[in-house]
């Protein structure tokens, strides 16, 4: 595999890890913006203005833009997060030209007001689709909770007030000033030709708008804290999150911070598991590491019954203490490493995969990290690297969001201590 990188004098990162032996491509264009860069009367625009690109540009409706993706045979799909907006897709090496094409080409989004007007009605039943789902709310609440005054706290989809506040107006704005060449990274990996590709996309994109898109206020944050039970007695079960600082997505404490995890909280074979699923007094529990720019967090999350969940929360406080205190054995550590390395392996086969990982890669680091180079990442994770990890992200003193039938729920992590004490 070769790595090519490039800059268009209009500042958009071309990068490519071409792959002769595969039989597929893939793209993606690499918007780096989200959520946390919204203002206040902006909060849910990132994720509108996602809809609004697939609605065509001035030389596409959105009925062509559906029809060329289907003749081209390509799958392709956006996502918007707290901090990125991509859109991407995968075809055939044939048909890798065509989709260059359209995506370069539906970026430049005509933003009909018409369209702008239908759309949101889509965002607001979307956003009412979600509050229906006791996984997706907890999580978002908690991640709220979490982060309080920190930007990262503002929700993807925005709020039913919010959207309906957002105008087209608005939208154009946040486009112009979000959407600069400067701002964007267009990633590819797989079977494809970089001088031919490179040459596309200059011409297609040579008249984007440059500039730079500063993103502000980027923090460590330690948490709020807080320990809130929300009761909702139409929910059967209780669904609990906490939330623990972690490192940034730039850190090199990101890998322990994985194998950590999975240690802690992965499905099958974990501390979690073994405490509190394989035990039936949980449905499920996990854990997850999550990077950010600037700062990151672990989650950890259980489903059961009502009545147990404030005995499976002491469980978990006496887990997490027992992590704290003395981290985990070499078994776990060795067991975590090789479900690590071989997930990552299995998932580069795909150039849909390698694609995302090179791309976001390049967003927040401006650095290229071949397979290779992530398998001696994780291998170079020791008992020192963990015991750094855990000494300068503390995990005592989550913030715990409960969410299900129950009205009260004891706080086993006792009252929230100063902040200024976690080393970070």
């Amino acid at each position: 595999m070769a790595f090519e990188q490039d800059e268009l004098e209009n500042g958009l990162q071309i990068i490519g890890e071409s792959n002769p032996a595969a039989r597929s491509c893939s793209i993606g264009f690499f918007v780096r913006t989200g959520s946390r860069d919204e203002g206040l009367d902006e909060s849910g625009l990132s994720h509108f203005l996602e809809h609004m690109v697939f609605k065509g540009s001035e030389t596409r409706d959105s009925i062509e833009v559906n029809r060329e993706l289907d003749r081209i045979g390509a799958s392709s799909n956006a996502y918007t997060s707290e901090e990125s907006t991509v859109y991407y897709g995968s075809v055939l090496p044939e048909y890798l030209p065509r989709l260059i094409d359209l995506l370069s080409d539906i970026l430049r989004p005509s933003l009909r007001e018409s369209d702008f007007k239908m759309e949101k009605k889509v965002i607001l039943e979307e956003i009412e689709m979600y509050e229906d789902q006791p996984a997706w709310k907890i999580f978002d609440t908690a991640k709220t909770q979490f982060f309080g005054s920190h930007p990262l706290a503002h929700s993807v989809l925005g709020t039913p007030e919010s959207v309906t506040a957002l105008t087209a107006k608005g939208m154009h704005d946040y486009y112009k000033r979000r959407y600069v060449s400067g701002n964007v990274t267009v990633a590819l990996a797989g079977n494809f030709d970089w001088g031919s590709v490179r040459g596309q996309l200059a011409r297609a994109c040579h008249n984007w708008e440059d500039g730079v898109a500063r993103r502000n206020d980027i923090r460590q944050t330690t948490g709020t804290g807080s320990f809130t039970v929300e009761a909702k007695a139409s929910v059967q079960q209780q669904y609990v999150v906490l939330v623990n600082p972690g490192p940034p997505a730039a850190h090199h404490l990101r890998y322990a911070a994985n194998l950590l995890a999975m240690a802690l909280g992965d499905s099958g074979n974990s501390r979690l598991h073994w405490g509190l699923v394989d035990t039936a007094d949980a449905e499920s529990a996990d854990c997850s590491y999550q990077e950010y720019d600037g700062t990151g967090a672990y989650y950890v999350s259980f489903v059961s019954n009502g009545d147990k969940a404030e005995s499976n929360l002491a469980k978990i406080q006496k887990i997490l203490a027992e992590l704290q205190a003395k981290g985990i054995s070499d078994d776990e550590l060795n067991q975590a490493r090789n479900k690590a390395l071989a997930r990552l392996v299995r998932a580069s086969e795909k150039p849909s995969t390698r694609m995302m990982a090179i791309g976001n890669d390049w967003t927040y680091l401006k650095h290229y990290r071949s397979l290779d180079e992530e398998i001696r990442n994780y291998e170079k994770v020791n008992q020192h690297s963990l015991k750094q990890l855990i000494d300068r992200y503390p995990c005592l003193h989550p913030t715990v969001v409960a969410h299900g039938p129950e009205k009260k729920i004891i706080n086993p992590f006792g009252a929230v201590k100063a902040r200024e004490k976690a080393k970070i």
